[in-house]
């Protein structure tokens, strides 16, 4: 087992209590280098009714070439690359920062990590809410979930002088061992760009510029700033482009953060193709593109691509930048669509007539979000028997093993990790676990039960235990982090073997993940039962308790395909690098004109459940499946093929205690579009009481029936033959019915 790192677990009201009434009552100063009394709060651009293009162009009109170009970069973060802050005293000592114009009442840009919760926060003496990971809250399928999700994260920015958020990562999943996997979205464009694209829109109101990122094809972590991803304008559209598109068009952040990789010959930091020709010129985005850090290769060249803002120093955006443009390399006009782009997105999230001001964060109501966003999050893998819920009156005695169960939950690495209570700055990489402990919470709900623990270093000693138990939970782990890949899809450090002993001993055997991706289960046989919690945030173990004891019918999905076997997925390995590429030090080289080595996405338009399907491979869960404590039906569909198709059906709870059942869409294009066999187009969260039915009507955007047109681009609809399907899962779809939809859709009927 990863050995754990000492933390002082301190309570969150010990937390709350070192924050001193009269630092939460004090106006934090903007950081811009002008007080509350600014001199250019009566200029005409602070003019609230004015839209954020009209007042970002009347400063622009106000600004010099040096004040210009300081908003182009960025002036660095503590320890990046052993190189100094030239204004580190105006940092707020977080992942970033960018100049204002105190002059103007522009302030600076004060950004921080926040995949699943704000980063950094012991510099400040702050506490922050870890969420349940990116992956896990996909699982929820529930945009208003992820609303909830970005609120957390918006406000506990603002509240500790943050005014910009680095998080809303999308990239789709496909591949399974990517260290990141856990600050993403999942395998499906729709499901993950409506999911980020409502945990901006919640974050950005309040009052924060929140990004979507990497853009794009941020796929593994192994030679991240050097590796070219080679896939065609079609197959990238229809997927990860697609699910950047719905996120952009929901959210509208302020912010688009480019990857470290190239995308097609190009970096995707000084990419026309992805920066310019698609996000800016198709997609219409008015905000910024900034780089992810050390992700900036070029001045003239990125400049022409589309690159607003270089971060996090200047070595490109600075000095060589107004070299650039005093000799004309750089036409002024780019270098103002840079600037008007930043600062419209600084008026419409209201970082300007909203400032930041530090308080203290609202602890219970963050964990209560916390809590509810992973209770629907859990997906329930197996329960054989019926094993679960467990019932407390007859439940004498439980083994609680393995994973630091007597500690936290473990949580992801690298820029994602939030630091937990009490703790100073966690490492980049480090193990960290976030309390209350499975073993206390489990406890809690036991009812008088005997609970006891064992750490599940000596599978003997462990197994000996559950034989003894009535139940035996097994906790397991598979901790991720940026700058690493996963080496397999196998439970590290033996854990496996451990499930295996603790199962021969105690057929009620519970397993629960703590995963960041999919994880092969050759023991899944021998179990009761199987819960994914995924990485479960700072109130996980309180909910999986709840679920396991039958407080929460679990209703998550999963948002990626569980596979079989390592040899099953598109590419089996990881595509190493040359030697010198890997490392976080690599990520801080520069110069280098094109990515050294590249990785083909052979599987092109399959991704995830459309590659196992097109290829005829079975998988332990596909996408999409999620049990319950109750069972649902489904009958009577009816598609209305409108100029936005309409699809009716209904879901009966057939069992004896009240549920929510995910009901998903998918169809299947006809054969003249070369597509993979369905697509999920469409979902709704239903809640039902035992034996209630409800109709649902579920409209089908006519982008989401679509394929992309390479020769004339832009999307289009394949006349012909749509199966409509609608089930459970994306195996499981008793309902089908086929219509014929014309280019103009509504013209035929189905069948």
């Amino acid at each position: 087992m990863h050995k754990l790192p000492c933390l002082k677990l301190l309570s969150i009201f010990a937390i709350s209590a070192l924050i001193s009434p009269a630092f939460a009552q004090h106006r934090h100063h903007n950081n811009s280098g002008t007080s509350a009394s600014n001199p250019a709060a009566s200029a005409p651009w602070m003019n609230t009714t004015l839209s954020p293009d009209r007042r970002a162009d009347m400063v622009l009109q106000q600004m010099t070439l040096e004040e210009k170009i300081d908003l182009l970069h960025g002036q660095g973060m503590p320890g990046w690359a052993g190189k100094p802050m030239p204004n580190a005293n105006l940092s707020n000592g977080g992942a970033g920062f960018v100049l204002g114009v105190p002059r103007l009442g522009i302030p600076v840009i004060q950004m921080d990590d926040a995949a699943y919760g704000v980063r950094f926060s012991a510099r400040n003496g702050r506490y922050s809410t870890a969420m349940p990971s990116n992956l896990g809250s996909a699982a929820s399928w529930d945009p208003q979930a992820a609303c909830e999700y970005g609120g957390v994260i918006g406000r506990e920015l603002h509240a500790q002088g943050y005014n910009m958020s680095l998080g809303g990562g999308v990239d789709l999943v496909r591949q399974l061992r990517g260290g990141r996997t856990f600050e993403y979205m999942g395998e499906d464009p729709i499901l993950a760009g409506t999911m980020v694209g409502n945990r901006i829109r919640c974050e950005q109101a309040a009052h924060v510029i929140a990004d979507i990122k990497h853009y794009a094809m941020n796929d593994q972590e192994s030679g991240r700033n050097q590796y070219d991803a080679i896939i065609g304008k079609r197959a990238m559209q229809e997927s990860d482009l697609l699910g950047f598109q719905i996120g952009i068009s929901i959210g509208h952040p302020g912010a688009v953060m480019c990857a470290y990789n190239g995308v097609n010959g190009d970096y995707s930091c000084e990419n026309k193709y992805i920066l310019t020709d698609v996000l800016k010129g198709e997609w219409k985005f008015p905000g910024f593109v900034l780089s992810d850090w050390g992700g900036t290769h070029s001045t003239v060249k990125a400049s022409a691509a589309g690159l607003d803002n270089e971060e996090p120093l200047d070595t490109y955006y600075g000095s060589k930048m107004k070299e650039a443009v005093q000799s004309g390399a750089v036409p002024m006009s780019q270098v103002d669509d840079h600037v008007h782009r930043i600062l419209r997105s600084e008026f419409a999230a209201g970082i300007i007539d909203n400032p930041a001001q530090k308080s203290v964060v609202e602890v219970e109501r963050d964990l209560k979000i916390a809590l509810h966003v992973e209770e629907h999050s859990i997906v329930l893998l197996k329960n054989a028997h019926n094993l679960l819920p467990l019932d407390p009156a007859k439940i004498h005695s439980i083994a609680i093993i393995g994973s630091h169960a007597d500690v936290g939950m473990i949580s992801g690495g690298g820029s994602a990790q939030v630091d937990p209570p009490g703790s100073t700055n966690s490492a980049w990489q480090s193990h960290v676990w976030f309390p209350p402990s499975p073993l206390k919470a489990v406890t809690a709900l036991a009812s008088g039960a005997t609970v006891k623990f064992d750490s599940g270093s000596d599978p003997a000693a462990a197994a000996t235990l559950a034989g003894q138990s009535d139940v035996a939970i097994v906790f397991v782990n598979q901790w991720s982090s940026e700058g690493m890949d996963l080496p397999n899809l196998s439970l590290p450090d033996n854990q496996d073997a451990l499930i295996d002993q603790v199962a021969a001993a105690n057929p009620r055997t519970i397993v629960v993940l703590e995963t960041s991706t999919a994880v092969l289960m050759p023991w899944i046989e021998k179990v009761g039962a199987v819960v994914e919690a995924w990485y479960a945030g700072s109130d996980g173990a309180p909910a999986v308790a709840n679920v396991l004891f039958g407080d929460v019918n679990p209703s998550g999905k999963l948002p990626i395909t569980f596979p079989l076997t390592e040899a099953d997925q598109p590419s089996p390995q990881i595509v190493a690098p040359p030697p010198g590429a890997q490392g976080r030090a690599a990520v801080m080289r520069t110069g280098v004109a094109k990515p050294t080595f590249t990785v083909h996405y052979t599987e092109g338009l399959k991704v995830g459940y459309k590659w196992y399907e097109s290829e005829n491979k079975p998988v332990l869960f596909p996408f999409g499946f999620g049990l319950s404590y109750t069972t649902f039906s489904y009958s009577g569909l009816q598609v209305e093929p409108d100029a936005t198709p309409t699809v009716t059906f209904t879901v009966k709870n057939t069992g004896d205690r009240a549920g929510e059942e995910i009901a998903e869409v998918y169809a299947g294009l006809p054969a003249s579009a070369n597509e993979p066999p369905k697509r999920l187009v469409g979902w709704s969260k239903v809640q039902l009481n035992a034996g209630e039915s409800k109709q649902v009507r579920i409209a089908i955007p006519q982008l989401y029936l679509s394929i992309y047109d390479e020769q004339q681009p832009g999307w289009k609809l394949a006349p012909g033959s749509y199966s409509f399907m609608v089930g459970g899962s994306s195996e499981s779809l008793p309902l089908v019915q086929k219509v014929n939809l014309s280019a103009a859709i509504g013209t035929s009927s189905g069948q």
